[in-house]
């Protein structure tokens, strides 16, 4: 299979389980910004990726991938304050994190190799 399409898929199915975890995640006053920001930067990643998988030029492809990197540490972010609302979803938000990190390290190595 295609490494390109391995890694749109991986970032879509990224996407779901960031609104799955989000959907678990009691409403209240404190808890609603922080689901916002924690979908917006978890979603991002894949679609970053997908605008940067089309990329113009090598330097639109950098920036894009530079910006889904971008958005996998803060996701990593809205996890920890996720984990302090909720420590009943730490197993779930532990492994989302992982796969977060995950993508971050892939996406520095692909910009890494396009300096």
């Amino acid at each position: 299979m295609d490494k390109k399409y391995d890694l749109i898929e991986r970032t879509e199915n990224f996407g779901i389980r960031i609104i799955n975890l989000a959907k678990r995640i009691p409403k209240n006053t404190i808890t609603l910004p922080i689901i916002s920001q924690f979908i917006r930067s978890g979603t991002s990643v894949g679609a970053n990726y997908c605008e940067a998988d089309n990329a113009e030029s090598k330097n639109d492809f950098k920036h894009k991938l530079g910006i889904s990197k971008k958005e996998a540490k803060e996701t990593i972010y809205w996890l920890k304050m996720i984990t302090n609302i909720c420590p009943d979803l730490k197993e779930e938000i532990n492994l989302v994190s992982k796969e977060a990190n995950e993508l971050n390290l892939i996406f520095n190595s692909i910009i890494n190799k396009c300096s």
